[in-house]
């Protein structure tokens, strides 16, 4: 019997803690039925019952706090949170892109060795008056 009932004490305490600590911790403007303060002194002043009372009547509904207008600073920006939105892939990883590249850099040299053999060309001639 004495087993039972420190378990029993045990549970009642833990339910009354997080009464106690979700009144406190919940927003101010999904609180049912009484003001934060006054169920915060609920449950404080009538241990059992006011934290019965208050997971009842008093605790925010699961889908109040996701209805709310403002959802705060989420971290992300709001252009992240597009969907569809493209996103950014490693060149490296691209076979296509890097032959592309290498296709690029070699018509840049052949243009330059021959822009190079031209003005060579050009110097070798004598003026001409």
């Amino acid at each position: 019997m004495l087993l039972f009932d420190g378990v029993a004490g045990l549970l009642v305490m833990f339910v009354w803690l997080f009464c106690l600590f979700d009144a406190i911790t919940a927003d101010a403007a999904t609180v049912r039925n009484l003001p934060k303060l006054a169920w915060v002194f609920l449950i404080i002043f009538l241990f059992d019952i006011g934290a019965i009372v208050w997971l009842i009547a008093g605790r925010p509904r699961v889908g109040a706090q996701r209805s709310m207008p403002y959802k705060g600073n989420t971290g992300v920006p709001p252009e992240y949170d597009r969907p569809g939105r493209a996103t950014a892939a490693n060149p490296d990883d691209d076979a296509a892109f890097l032959a592309q590249l290498k296709a690029r850099a070699e018509s840049q040299r052949q243009a330059a060795a021959e822009q190079a053999k031209r003005l060579r060309a050009q110097d070798d001639q004598p003026p001409q008056s």
